[in-house]
């Protein structure tokens, strides 16, 4: 018995923390409950009371999540390490953008390869937000509009950018290529939210 229970303990642990990496994956992809129900076939509420820890996460639940959300189902279980340090990244698509993750955890500091489809027909204007924490942006390829507060600079190849997140911001494609870039931010950036643009800018 006195062998069995760390074990056990370990095991209790590891189950705890199912619940909130679903959430922080589920609010870094921007979707909703309702919509992941749809992918998945799992009701609004099992998947609720899943990310809020009053259901236990089984394999018949967490297979549907992981081919939903593209990711290894260890990556929802946090896995221990097995001493291979590759990334095996799978990247996923949000309103056209291309998103490579290159850190393995799930919240916590984040990295990610970012490319933009090219402004034909006009630049995009920039959505702006805004959310705790710090990001940084490093320009691979292309040019990169970025809106700042009442800054409005465009960010070519091998520039990069550093700033306070709760100042509004936005990014967009400022030519006709598509922009590589790399995003670095912290263990708040999933709490994002959208800042109305005032009429006329």
């Amino acid at each position: 018995m006195t062998d069995e229970q760390p074990a056990e303990s370990d095991f209790a642990t590891v189950l705890t923390a199912v619940g909130p990496r679903l959430r922080a994956l589920r609010r870094e992809r921007a979707t909703t409950l309702a919509r992941l129900s749809e992918a998945t076939g799992i009701s609004v509420s099992t998947l609720s009371r899943l990310e809020s820890g009053r259901r236990k996460p089984t394999l018949e639940l967490l297979l549907p999540l992981a081919k939903a959300y593209g990711v290894p189902l260890d990556e929802l279980v946090d896995a221990p390490a097995t001493g291979d340090p590759r990334v095996h990244a799978r990247p996923f698509i949000r309103h056209d953008w291309t998103f490579v993750p290159l850190t393995r955890q799930l919240g916590g500091l984040s990295a990610y390869k970012i490319v933009i489809p090219g402004a034909w027909g006009g630049q995009a204007e920039p959505e702006q937000r805004t959310h705790e924490g710090y990001e940084w942006l490093y320009v691979l390829a292309g040019r990169l509009r970025l809106t700042l507060g009442e800054h409005d600079l465009v960010l070519g190849s091998g520039e990069a950018a550093e700033f306070d997140t709760r100042v509004p911001h936005g990014f967009a494609n400022a030519g006709p290529e598509p922009v590589e870039c790399l995003s670095l931010f912290g263990p708040q950036g999933e709490r994002m939210h959208v800042r109305a643009r005032p009429k006329g800018k």
